[in-house]
């Protein structure tokens, strides 16, 4: 920040004991080293009301994502079958057609990898269990910080980074299971 005279400076609450710049405090959390890995995986958000709409896509638009916005569930089960791969997503519970709640359930019987937080201002233990019953991998309730908000979506991509890698791994052992089983063939015993 500059002052009046064009010299660098910072205000007395940004100024640590010691004199210098204090650093960002651990919820003050730096959106660009968090897309930095995943920008170009999508973030569906499925949310009726229009001004948490644009909320939720403006923060996703500012922080860097790809966001997918769409109005209620159906459109957000479209906009899941589209992704090729894995997805995250944030969804209300309480949306025309298809709420929330059934999103979750239909993604898991589809066995499609999707980190889901379920962000809606049902806020009571008992709304809790049912989404994370029906799926939901987290849970947020509005209204909601922003930063705790990004870093549930961190969260979110760095599971779906390990399914990734997991699947990746697997596939592997699976090509090495399968040339073991046609050695033993040429092998004589």
């Amino acid at each position: 920040m500059l002052n009046a005279k064009g010299i660098p400076f910072s205000p007395p609450w940004q100024i640590s004991d010691t004199g210098k710049p204090a650093e960002p405090k651990a919820t003050e959390l730096n959106a660009r080293a968090a897309v930095a890995r995943f920008a170009q995986l999508p973030i569906i958000i499925a949310e009726d009301d229009l001004v948490s709409r644009t909320l939720i896509s403006n923060l996703m638009a500012k922080w860097g994502f790809k966001a997918v916005v769409t109005q209620d569930g159906h459109e957000a089960m479209k906009a899941l079958r589209a992704e090729p791969g894995p997805a995250l997503a944030i969804l209300d519970w309480m949306m025309p057609g298809m709420d929330g709640v059934q999103v979750c359930r239909r993604i898991r019987e589809r066995n499609k990898m999707v980190y889901l937080i379920m962000l809606t201002s049902r806020g009571t233990k008992e709304n809790i269990v049912e989404a994370l019953h029906a799926g939901a991998d987290d849970y947020l309730i509005k209204p909601f910080d922003k930063n705790e908000l990004l870093a549930r979506i961190q969260v979110g991509f760095r599971i779906l980074d390990l399914y990734v890698a997991l699947a990746a791994r697997v596939k592997q052992l699976e090509q090495a299971t399968a040339e073991i089983d046609e050695l033993k063939f040429r092998i004589p015993l």
